[in-house]
């Protein structure tokens, strides 16, 4: 009868005892009459050895190299002394009884250590992903999307899928992807879920969405993409604006920590600092405030932008972390004119809107504020901006039968990845990167 496969990372509980586990060869290493393999599978990694007395097992063992599969059969023991490692089951290993191998791999196209550049490494993903590190970030990922989702469960939240395809532009002028509709319609892919969101908090107050947003923007930075995931929220029955920061600065905070909570040995294996969280508030500041601190401090006079520039966010957040203690920040009141038609204008100036921010290391990761709950001053609002009412009559519907004063954000999964793992480039910190250039392939080899 074949044993129950065990996982690597199980392998403490059963020293002295016989085991089978299955997974890559993820290192070979020839010793005289011994060979030794790293063998890796979803959990963990542990070294094998195999003696050349196994006759069987060995002749198996000469065949196989980086990236087979295989299923070992063998005994857990303790490693001598000298040769303990401080690593993840870098006090035991496993005696190889019997090999099965399950599939073989080609010769890698290049040496698996080697340092590759960014197009090589997107070029290769299926293999590239493969490396402990590489996917370590998407392990964080996928925990800092798990801790989005519990924080905003535990506050009542109602998550639902906004639509991909749309019949307009939330944003109101940002660059969309058109699609070929039904009866010769044009359609659009979706830059960001604000409508539906505002919508549905006239039925479950609060909301939240994790789905995928598309930009048409010819950009070709570090930090853009033209697809991307967006964590949103929307919540009714708000004071202002604070109300929204105080519910993200929560959320954020429970996602840093279900990082680390559940990653911090690899985090530490790989060197990857846990960022500062004040205890309380993240610190704050209007644009103009920053903007007046930014020429105090290094004499670039950005007071007349209308926006912050990048160099000006990498400031605030050193800034912020060596006088606050935090590597977030919000930053308050941009601009009425740099601001979507749906935004809230400040009673006290309504040039500026109750609107922020959140930077993190040195780059926004995201947007947020009070919404127009009114449905005649959003009509009016989106007519200031030079748009037709009448393509927002569908979303305009729920404004016309009583909204509560509300509000959101929306947030950059891949960017805040990037940020937390200490990843310059943000199509790194995205599993199948859509950008101007590459939908898998670079666009001229499709």
């Amino acid at each position: 009868m074949e044993r129950e496969r065990i996982l690597i990372k199980n392998l403490h509980q059963y020293k002295n005892r016989q085991v089978r586990v299955c997974g890559w060869i993820e290192a070979r290493r020839d010793h005289g009459k011994l060979i030794f393999f790293v063998i890796r599978d979803r959990s963990s990694q542990v070294q094998a050895v195999i003696n050349a007395k196994n006759e069987s097992a060995f002749s198996v063992a000469e065949k196989l190299k980086d990236e087979w599969v295989v299923c070992i059969s063998g005994e857990v023991k303790e490693r001598p002394e000298k040769m303990v490692k401080d690593e993840e089951n870098g006090d035991i290993e496993l005696s190889i009884d019997e090999i099965e191998i399950l599939s073989s791999a080609k010769e890698l196209p290049f040496e698996k250590d080697t340092q590759l550049n960014i197009e090589t490494h997107l070029d290769h993903l299926p293999l590239t992903l493969r490396k402990r590190e590489i996917s370590l970030v998407f392990k964080l990922q996928s925990a800092l999307l798990e801790g989005f989702r519990s924080a905003l469960r535990e506050d009542d939240f109602v998550e639902f899928a906004s639509p991909s395809i749309v019949g307009g532009d939330a944003e109101g002028g940002a660059g969309v992807f058109k699609v070929e509709y039904f009866k010769d319609k044009t359609a659009y892919l979706a830059t960001s879920p604000q409508l539906y969101k505002q919508i549905l908090v006239g039925v479950f107050e609060r909301v939240f969405a994790t789905g995928k947003a598309f930009r048409a923007e010819k950009h070709a930075t570090t930090r853009h993409l033209s697809e991307y995931t967006s964590l949103d929220f929307e919540m009714g029955f708000i004071k202002d604006h604070t109300d929204i920061m105080a519910q993200l600065q929560k959320v954020v905070k429970k996602m840093v920590e279900n990082v680390w909570e559940k990653h911090g040995k690899e985090l530490e294996e790989f060197e990857i600092d846990k960022p500062l969280v004040p205890e309380g508030n993240f610190p704050t500041m209007t644009m103009r405030e920053a903007q007046e601190l930014i020429l105090k401090e290094t004499g670039r006079d950005n007071t007349a932008e209308p926006d912050l520039e990048p160099e000006d966010e990498r400031f605030l957040c050193k800034y912020s972390a060596e006088q606050f203690g935090s590597d977030f920040i919000f930053i308050t009141h941009y601009p009425t004119s740099k601001r979507p038609f749906y935004t809230y204008r400040d009673e006290k100036n309504p040039e500026y809107t109750k609107s922020f921010d959140l930077l993190f290391r040195g780059v926004e990761i995201a947007t947020g504020g009070q919404r127009v709950h009114d449905y005649d001053l959003l009509v009016e609002q989106i007519k200031e901006k030079n748009l037709d009412p009448g393509k927002f009559k569908f979303y305009l519907q729920a404004f016309r039968f009583g909204m509560p004063p509300h509000g959101g954000v929306g947030m950059g999964l891949e960017r805040i990845t990037a940020k937390l793992a200490g990843i310059k480039n943000v199509k790194e910190a995205t599993l199948f990167p859509r950008d101007m250039t590459r939908i898998d392939l670079p666009l001229a080899d499709n």
